[in-house]
């Protein structure tokens, strides 16, 4: 796994806000409260997010999503894979009424940005449950689970972690896994971009992952800790 540095609070006007960097990596995670809910919703809270990529995060220009008139594909599947997620982690029914949006905006790209994203989101989450607890707008915790994901990949025929954007590029097979400290599953996505992969395979990646993810909770947990 490549490493970790977490930076609190980099957004003055967020409860929850942290730069997230992964290598080269680097996503500024942030966590906002509403006391409303979307129109469709008729109990419990909600927990949604949205991802973008800053226009200089790639080494071509990536125009901004507000230019185009809409989201991209791509940006909308990460966004809604970044919001179920979260919501694997919280008791919704703990926040009624109320809406928490996870802003996650990409300034550096090399890989695992919607990994990224999730294991500072959970972070940023948080620390906003936190303040919404010390100023008793929330008189419960809703987190329920401790949540982090990493990608993996088979390159060269190999197993490996938290793949780079060289790597990725070229990888045989593709992951992500989306992993509970309770070790329960909350996604995975995984595609043969060349050929195939075992069932043996899998599983091997899955115990990659388990192993790397539990490196994220310490992290995570240190992260919280030391803001606290």
């Amino acid at each position: 796994m490549r490493p970790i540095k977490i930076t609190p609070d980099v957004i003055s006007n967020a409860d929850g806000s942290i730069l997230y960097q992964s290598g080269k990596t680097e996503v500024i995670c942030t966590a906002t409260f509403e006391s409303k809910t979307p129109e469709w919703l008729h109990n419990g809270g909600w927990i949604t997010a949205e991802y973008s990529m800053l226009p200089a995060s790639t080494s071509s220009r990536v125009a901004r999503e507000i230019s185009r008139g809409k989201k991209s594909p791509r940006s909308q599947e990460i966004q809604r894979l970044i919001g179920r997620s979260l919501r694997g982690s919280v008791d919704l029914n703990e926040i009624p009424g109320n809406s928490i949006y996870v802003d996650c905006d990409v300034i550096n790209a090399d890989g695992g940005t919607r990994t990224a994203s999730i294991t500072g989101g959970w972070i940023v989450l948080n620390l906003l449950i936190d303040s919404l607890l010390k100023n008793k707008t929330l008189k419960t915790n809703p987190i329920t689970d401790q949540i982090a994901a990493i990608s993996c990949g088979i390159y060269e025929g190999l197993e490996l972690l938290d793949l780079d954007y060289y790597e990725d590029s070229n990888t045989e097979t593709d992951a992500n896994f989306i992993i509970s400290k309770s070790k329960n599953l909350i996604e995975v996505q995984a595609t043969a971009e060349k050929g195939n992969f075992s069932k043996k395979q899998l599983n091997t990646l899955i115990d990659l992952a388990s192993e790397e993810c539990d490196k994220l909770f310490n992290i995570q947990s240190e992260a919280l800790n030391n803001d606290k």
